[in-house]
């Protein structure tokens, strides 16, 4: 009897371990099953699109003329403020100093006397000139009046040259702008005494019509820029190179488009980069000049392998992006991409192919080998922003 009790504990006993046995196996693979996540994928294919490369730029006027003084006088009238518009020709200071109107009334003076002392000399020689062909005097008399009548025409050339030399000396007192334009700082001010040696100019104006962006690019990205671009000669390349854009500060878009001219000869050593020339005009004053903007170049793409640089990741100066295998196991893989690539997206040169499929999230805490549940995003969806 007793043995048969202890017979029965022992049964009761291994189906009791038997069933936490069963449960244990079913909690692991519940535990295993959840462990697979579901993670965004997109599978790679050629895509062509336009993406827009920034640039810090800084603005300058198409002319920046510094307005000094040709004399040396008192400042008696400012007629305009820091900041107005001005047309060509328009006054913009006073100088007082009167002997420039003094030496113009001298000069009026000067030509009276030359003009009566030409009048003089050709009564003398007009008397003489019948008194000679009637062999009265001497012809030496005529010639020497004759020289005298010429000397008081060179001296009322002169005195007429002292006028025009005293009028424009005189009209120096009014400087006027040179140029349309925008008046820049007055760093002086009614009474102070100004010349041309002076270390500030009573002013700066711009000539705003037109607008000069400059920026810095380096050698790699202006070769990529002027690869693809016809034309035989630099020149040439530059001129069928887009159309840019200028971002203003407040970040909204210019609403005209410039072209860029110019590109330094020379490669700065130091940053490795050339220094480039953008036009953009400004029929209506909206920049001026010394603001900060940024230049948006226009790069067009065929065929490119596109990545969101969402989907990437960046440890130790290197760019990794994860690939998902068939089998949905991740593999982490090393990038590369095209420097300075813009927006939401890199341009891959190498590490990734037409056909891979790459994890959209998470890329970056997911270890090689992870199992994961593949939901395929469409193309379009993920490349909706592009042009």
């Amino acid at each position: 009897m007793k043995m048969n009790i202890q017979m029965g504990l022992l049964l009761l006993t291994g189906i009791t371990l038997a069933s936490c046995g069963g449960n244990n196996k079913e909690q692991a693979g519940q535990a295993g099953a959840a462990q697979v996540q579901e993670y965004k994928v997109l599978t790679l294919q050629p895509r062509s699109a336009t993406l827009n490369t920034d640039f810090p730029a800084s603005i300058q006027g198409q002319e920046n003329i510094e307005i000094r003084p040709r004399i040396e006088g008192y400042l008696e009238k400012i007629y305009v403020d820091e900041g107005a518009v001005v047309k060509k020709g328009q006054p913009l200071f006073k100088i007082n100093d009167p002997q420039y109107e003094q030496a113009v009334r001298t000069a009026n003076a000067g030509i009276k006397t030359a003009e009566a002392q030409v009048s003089t000399a050709k009564l003398a020689v007009v008397k003489v000139t019948p008194l000679v062909q009637k062999e009265i005097v001497s012809k030496y008399e005529l010639e020497s009046a004759q020289y005298t009548y010429k000397s008081a025409l060179a001296s009322l050339a002169s005195a007429k040259a002292a006028l025009v030399n005293a009028q424009t000396n005189l009209s120096y007192t009014t400087v006027t702008s040179p140029v349309n334009g925008v008046v820049g700082s007055i760093p002086f001010r009614l009474g102070s005494l100004v010349n041309s040696s002076n270390t500030d100019p009573l002013t700066t104006v711009s000539s705003i019509g037109n607008v000069y962006a400059y920026f810095a690019l380096n050698e790699k990205l202006l070769l990529e820029f002027t690869k693809d671009s016809t034309g035989t000669t630099f020149s040439q390349k530059i001129a069928k190179m887009p159309k840019v854009s200028l971002l203003l500060s407040d970040g909204s878009l210019y609403r005209e488009q410039g072209r860029i001219e110019t590109v330094n000869g020379l490669i700065n050593t130091a940053t490795g980069s050339a220094n480039i020339r953008a036009r953009f005009p400004n029929a209506q004053g909206v920049i001026r000049s010394g603001s900060s903007t940024t230049v948006r170049i226009p790069n067009a793409v065929k065929d490119a392998i596109l990545i969101p640089q969402s989907a990437t990741y960046e440890l130790q100066d290197k760019r990794f992006a994860v690939v998902v295998d068939k089998d949905g196991k991740t593999k982490t893989v090393a990038i590369t991409v095209m420097e300075n690539t813009p927006g939401n997206y890199y341009i891959v040169e190498s590490g990734l192919k037409a056909g891979d499929q790459v994890a959209l999230e998470g890329v970056a805490t997911l270890k090689d080998g992870t199992q994961i549940k593949a939901n395929v995003q469409q193309a379009d969806a993920v490349y909706a922003d592009l042009k």
